[in-house]
């Protein structure tokens, strides 16, 4: 028997296969919408039983079609968010301003419950495009929609990532690896299933009206979530500190390839802790913690840059 019926803007994300599967898991009809439904279908289709998942083919701002959704549904979740800019319309203040502003103001209309994930530690940045395309989104949502749920959190993790998977690959295959900033800038690490739950529990517990920041169960430097990453593969590099004059340079030449490693937004970005601040609401404050560790959460997956790979066994 059906609960309810969630909407999911951004669900062949990381975050939202993970959300798919944990609604329907709950008896909640999903609905999915994709901009190329072609071209996700086929992994959505894999995340949930038959009757429990439709896939929706929308322009994020086709207004028109995307109240149409809403009004058929009875929680809206957006997940939509990018890392860096890709022509005229894949941009900071569409994606992350513009667009929530949409979803929260139609949902306002038909008063129906919002969520909305945005990031953590972005209130004290100022020289980040993303960060304050993020803070601008949350300020049009809260005008809209005061009793939207925001959530914050800090480097999302899993084997559908584009952080850890993304480093295990280079330093599976660099001698050298560069540390901004020392490595010294602070995480908190949260594993995109404690995600999905906590996500999921916002909704089946109906908790309204909070800023939460999600956070992982540790708090780590940037040097050693690489140290974990290369314990986890097996290897061993050199982390180098990298003077910010020469990291701006390789940052600046790595931003012009089709998937950056780091841009300069990226690179002023993290010059900032991610960790929680101090007068936030965590996951832990409402009784949502998480339950996953870096190392052992990373385990799950690391054998694909082992050599062996599945079947490897790791040195101590």
């Amino acid at each position: 028997m059906i609960r309810k019926k969630v909407l999911i803007f951004g669900a062949s994300g990381q975050i939202g296969r993970y959300c798919v599967r944990k609604f329907s898991k709950e008896n909640y009809k999903v609905i999915a919408v994709t901009r190329n439904k072609h071209q996700k279908a086929y992994v959505l289709k894999t995340q949930a039983p038959i009757g429990y998942l439709d896939i929706e083919e929308t322009n994020i701002f086709d207004q028109s079609k995307i109240e149409e959704l809403i009004v058929k549904s009875d929680v809206c979740i957006n997940l939509v968010g990018i890392l860096f800019e890709k022509g005229k319309k894949n941009t900071f203040k569409n994606i992350h301003t513009i667009f929530p502003k949409i979803l929260s103001s139609i949902c306002a209309k038909n008063n129906k419950k919002f969520i909305h994930i945005s990031a953590l530690g972005l209130d004290k940045v100022k020289n980040s495009n993303y960060a304050l395309s993020k803070v601008h989104g949350e300020i049009e949502i809260r005008k809209n929609l005061p009793n939207a749920v925001i959530l914050k959190p800090s480097i999302v993790y899993s084997v559908d990532d584009k952080f850890t998977t993304k480093f295990m690959s280079i330093l599976n295959l660099l001698p050298i690896f560069p540390l901004y900033y020392n490595g010294n800038t602070k995480f908190t690490p949260v594993h995109a299933t404690d995600v999905s739950d906590i996500i999921f529990n916002i909704v089946d517990k109906e908790i309204h009206s909070k800023d939460i920041e999600v956070i992982g169960p540790e708090i780590l430097t940037f040097k050693e979530i690489l140290e974990k990453l290369l314990k986890a593969i097996n290897k061993r590099r050199l982390l180098l500190p990298l003077p910010l004059f020469f990291a701006r340079l390789s940052a600046s030449i790595f931003q012009l390839f089709p998937s950056p490693i780091i841009t300069l937004d990226q690179l002023n970005l993290l010059k900032y802790d991610n960790i929680k601040t101090e007068n936030g609401i965590t996951n832990y404050d409402v009784n949502l913690p998480s339950k996953i560790y870096f190392e052992k959460g990373i385990n799950e997956y690391a054998y694909n840059w082992r050599e062996g790979g599945k079947f490897s066994i790791k040195e101590n």
